[in-house]
């Protein structure tokens, strides 16, 4: 994945190990978005949702030339994980699926780590720019129809010690 045609961060890139099984969901009795602090680690997104909680094993994207490459010219990527887009400030952000020969589901979110944007099933070599529908400082791609699967929705939190924990709805300790 590259940038889209509007210069927007469009990215894929993946060269650590991950932990096989990461992925976690919770149907019932999921934690509270807000209940305060949870333990958080730089290679684990949380999502926590109405439906429940989902935990990716992730590849964190924080330069740029990681988020101009992304998850570029993988041939699959184990359903527990994804990749974690950082970016230095809240945008519109566009994404496209050059050189990327997996389905997606794209996640963006705000500042504070609340999903304001959801583009499923992106599809492989489309060119098309994906956009946030709103200002976006992360961004998680995992495998196309894992959101819908999950029932992942606007207004779901993202919890990663990358949000500042000061602004975070889901905070880490």
């Amino acid at each position: 994945m590259g940038r889209s045609p509007e210069g927007q961060g469009l990215s894929r890139g993946f060269g650590r190990g991950l932990a096989p099984l990461a992925l976690v969901v919770a149907l019932c009795g999921a934690g509270q978005a807000g209940a305060g602090p949870i333990t958080c680690r730089e290679d684990r997104a949380l999502l926590v949702y109405p439906a429940g909680q989902a935990q990716f094993t992730v590849e964190i994207a924080d330069t740029e030339e990681e988020r101009a490459r992304g998850l570029m010219q993988r041939a699959s990527m184990p359903r527990s994980e994804g990749m974690l887009f950082i970016y230095p400030d809240e945008a519109e952000r566009a994404f496209w699926m050059k050189n990327t020969l997996i389905p997606l589901d794209i996640l963006f979110f705000d500042e504070a780590g609340v999903l304001v944007g959801l583009q499923e099933n992106a599809r492989p070599f489309d060119l098309t720019p994906l956009r946030s529908n709103g200002a976006a400082r992360f961004v998680l791609e995992i495998n196309g129809g894992l959101a819908a699967k999950l029932r992942i929705a606007k207004g779901a939190h993202l919890a990663h010690p990358a949000i500042d924990p000061t602004v975070a709805v889901q905070p880490c300790e």
